[in-house]
């Protein structure tokens, strides 16, 4: 439910409350020792949440409370959120507006008297319904706890039984684990750990069963021991574990000499005495399966203990984490990373559960239903067997379609089913990752996102928390991603380098999204789905489930269908839901847009992708002085931006196409927060960024089929972080004056489709502490890479594709201290050149750790 997720609310709001522009905002209209009690009260509220949400099940009265709570939150972020809005709307006043303009302010509506009174009322008001709901706290007898470190309970124990029938298209994988187990390490004072991630359901823990079981086996390890970690890694616990699982094992020679020993009464030291005694000199095989424990000084303890052993002793790790895997494995450890089944073996998998032994000849049209079903399992076995398991003896045709139909998360569940296995997962998150988890459930599934989209979207839905000192928004969403991958809850992830990353969602990790986040998220797919009363996040799917229930004025997000073309629908939404941050109308058919879009004052995020049918926007879309980001992408009957875009002071995305022929300089000078700035089918564009303007925060320029672009003057974007250029045909990368280059700190460069380039440019050398990923594409024409490319120090990945002309690589490529990525492709005197073991300069690159190769 939503309500797990008001922990991370309430540190938000917390943190609004404390930004300086709130400050600053609530001492100007005299509200600041308002919210100062507001804040305190917030946290004491904060307080209690945790336990709250362990315990709302139990209670109904304590779910209702939790509902008013949200309310209160969302209904004070709005408050809030409209102080900004207000002291942006001063600033460009102020800055920009006429006498004439200041006079008729004074007079209307938004007289700072009035709007101060106003505010004052709100506030009051929003103070008055958090103190009752802080009372109320009172009669549920909740415990404190105020930080985000609770014991999520873990799945039940297992054991290392399993029958061969059970494993179904694990072969291969079973037979690369016995080998790295019967494999010498090479290193003698080393214990080798041999990992195996993946997510909830894979059948991570029935794979080991089966190595662990394998006879063949038996004569290499003298001891074999079976353990389930789960939630407990404490040292006490797992000696205990590790020593009763010896004691069972026993060896070839005869009993145990210590087994039915009682250990529990005996203290740590006298454990460890135990157990080192009983492995010492002995080659054992030891499981550790479902591993959750992050904390390494705990491993590193353990791994000392048991380090007795004779050399060749393997430690077999199931975990869902990919980090755990890298910190418990050694630098020369192999990780298996488990892949879902074929479709094959998962439709074996399904009919094993599904029907009796040989049953399933006898229904053909069930069959077909089920390899539909089989097909929505993604290659999960516990999916298949759970979904299996309840059509077993069912022959009713109607109900195999049900379950075809539903969710996997509507089916009923044990607690040893899917839901329960992948939704621990998510339940041992902290908060802040839950809240940015549950924004995946308003995209499709297969959808791919991108790192840079991804931090938009979670900075406008408030789920982005401030950096830490020294880090940026970007670095935030990146780490923060990595740790979503890191848990398994994304697949696909490529990282291009240079900040730049591509992933997707497992099916039934994209089901466990929208079920964890349907209270406030909500993807509408059918006709006959209703709009949740309370949803803050909308979706669409399709065009024509526009305007089929009204939306609720409280909406947040709105995200329109491909093709939407409903004018009366996005009028009505521009007119009565005030608070929307998010508006995406990419792919849409609109010619224009409603004057009343200028009345979102909350929006920040305004998405009109590949509209090609837009031609104009109206001038009041410039009051939107919230807008982090503008998407003009591929509109490309667009005849001009619109006048004032320079008021847009908040704007950090531009991404614009446009029929004009120049850009208004003075407006695009007033865009000091801009970060990202893309500028794409502007034929008629001659030049871009004119001398004067100095866009200091800009760290990514993306230019794109510009035809007739000439002339970029980088030196006024000196901080620029990633720089691509394609398709350009008479744009030439070269300064006026090579004696006056600025420093830059480019970390990806990309240029592609540049006929006029025939060498790297050399202002690339003040790249040369930054530079990391450097794509030469489809450039026809270069014909030679610098000598000084070995002063790149930092260079990591080294792309060539189709530059037919180019014959060789820099004789001191080996120079390259960082270089550990170099892909050519389509550059046949390269490939013949330096092809791997035959190519004749093969050596000067065969120290790179990946190369790649594809030619025609």
């Amino acid at each position: 439910m939503a309500e797990s997720l008001l922990f991370g609310v309430a540190e938000s709001f917390i943190e609004k409350l404390a930004s300086v522009a709130v400050e600053k905002a609530s001492l100007t209209l005299g509200v600041y020792d308002n919210l100062q009690e507001i804040k305190n009260t917030v946290s004491l509220i904060k307080a209690v949440l945790l336990d709250a949400e362990q315990t709302q099940w139990q209670n109904h009265e304590l779910r209702e409370w939790l509902k008013q709570i949200k309310r209160v939150f969302y209904d004070a972020e709005d408050v809030i959120d409209d102080f900004e809005c207000e002291a942006l709307r001063k600033h460009i006043i102020n800055t920009s507006g006429s006498i004439r303009r200041k006079v008729k302010r004074f007079f209307s509506n938004s007289n700072p008297l009035v709007y101060r009174l106003k505010m004052v009322h709100q506030i009051k008001h929003i103070k008055e319904r958090f103190d009752k709901v802080a009372a109320d706290r009172l009669k549920f007898g909740l415990q404190i706890n105020d930080s985000d470190n609770r014991v999520v309970k873990r799945r039940e124990l297992t054991h290392s039984y399993v029958n061969d029938s059970d494993v179904i298209g694990r072969k291969h994988d079973k037979q690369k684990i016995i080998n790295q187990l019967l494999l010498d390490s090479g290193d003698s004072n080393s214990l080798s750990v041999i990992p195996i991630v993946g997510i909830g359901g894979l059948g991570k823990t029935t794979l080991s069963k089966a190595v662990f079981n394998d006879k063949s086996l038996d004569e290499t390890f003298s001891l074999k021991m079976w353990v389930c970690v789960s939630d407990d890694f404490g040292l006490k616990n797992l000696l205990l574990k590790i020593l009763n699982a010896a004691s069972v094992s026993g060896s070839a020679t005869g009993p145990n000499p210590i087994h039915q020993a009682n250990y529990t009464n005996h203290d740590l030291n006298q454990l460890q005495n135990h157990l080192r005694n009983e492995i010492a000199g002995k080659k054992f095989l030891l499981v550790l399966d479902d591993v959750w424990n992050q904390d390494r000084v705990k491993w590193v303890e353990l791994k000392n203990l048991i380090q007795v052993g004779a050399e060749g002793s393997k430690v077999l790790v199931t975990t869902r984490s990919h980090s755990i895997a890298k910190m418990m494995g050694t630098n020369t450890s192999y990780i298996l990373e488990l892949k879902g089944l074929s479709p094959e073996d998962s439709l074996s998998v399904f009919i094993k559960w599904a029907f009796k032994e040989g049953e399933e000849k006898n229904y053909p049209e069930l069959m077909k239903i089920g390899k539909e079903i089989v097909q929505k399992c993604g290659g999960l076995p516990l999916a298949l067997r759970t979904s299996g398991s309840s059509l077993f003896l069912k022959v009713d045709v109607e109900e195999w379609k049900f379950i075809r139909d539903s969710e996997i998360w509507n089916l009923p569940q044990k607690e040893d089913d899917i839901l329960p296995a992948i939704k621990l997962s998510y339940d041992q998150l902290p908060s802040y990752l839950k809240r940015c988890f549950t924004c995946f459930s308003l995209f499709q599934k297969d959808f791919t996102f991108t790192n840079m989209d991804v931090r938009m979207l979670w900075e406008v839905l408030g789920v982005l928390l401030p950096p830490n000192r020294g880090k940026t928004l970007e670095g935030t969403s990146i780490q923060l991603l990595q740790e979503l991958w890191s848990r398994s809850f994304l697949q696909d992830f490529v990282d291009f380098g240079g900040g730049i990353c591509t992933f997707k969602l497992h099916d039934l990790v994209h089901d466990l999204a929208v079920y964890v986040a349907r209270d406030e998220f909500q993807l509408i797919e059918f006709h006959n789905e209703n709009i949740l009363e309370n949803v803050l996040h909308l979706s669409f799917i399709k065009n024509d489930l526009l305007g089929v229930t009204p939306v609720p004025t409280g909406l947040r997000t709105m995200l329109f269908p491909e093709e939407a073309n409903d004018k009366a629908f996005l009028k009505t939404l521009a007119s009565r839901c005030k608070f929307l941050r998010l508006l995406q109308l990419a792919d849409s058919k609109y010619e224009s847009l409603p004057r009343s879009i200028g009345k979102l004052k909350h929006l920040r995020y305004l998405n009109l992708k590949n509209s090609k049918e837009l031609k104009s926007l109206p001038n009041s879309l410039c009051k939107l002085q919230n807008l982090h980001t503008l998407d003009l992408d591929g509109c490309i009957e667009l005849q001009t931006l619109p006048n004032g875009i320079g008021n847009l002071i908040s704007l950090r995305q531009l991404v614009i196409t446009t029929k004009q022929y120049t850009l208004p300089e003075k407006e695009i000078a007033k865009l000091t927060s801009l970060e990202r700035f893309d500028v794409t089918y502007c034929d008629n564009l001659e030049t871009l960024l004119f001398e004067g303007i100095q866009l200091s925060n800009l760290k990514s320029l993306y230019i794109h089929s510009c035809g007739n672009l000439k002339s970029m003057p980088l030196h006024v974007i000196p901080n620029l972080e990633w720089l691509f250029i394609t398709n350009c045909h008479k744009l030439k990368l070269s300064f006026h004056n090579d004696n006056q280059i600025p420093k830059f700190k480019l970390k990806l460069l990309t240029l592609r489709s540049l006929p006029q380039l025939v060498s790297i440019p050399k202002w690339l050398q003040e790249c040369a502490d930054t530079l990391q990923t450097l794509a030469i594409v489809d450039c026809e024409n270069i014909d030679e890479l610098p000598e000084w490319l070995s002063t790149l120090i930092c260079l990591n990945k080294l792309v060539i594709v189709n530059c037919p002309k180019l014959l060789s690589l820099p004789d001191d490529i080996d120079c390259l201290p960082k270089l550990e990525d170099l892909s050519i492709y389509d550059c046949p005197e390269l490939c013949r050149r330096y092809q791997a073991g035959v190519g004749r300069d093969w050596h000067k690159i065969s120290h790179i750790k990946q190369v790649k190769f594809h030619c025609l």
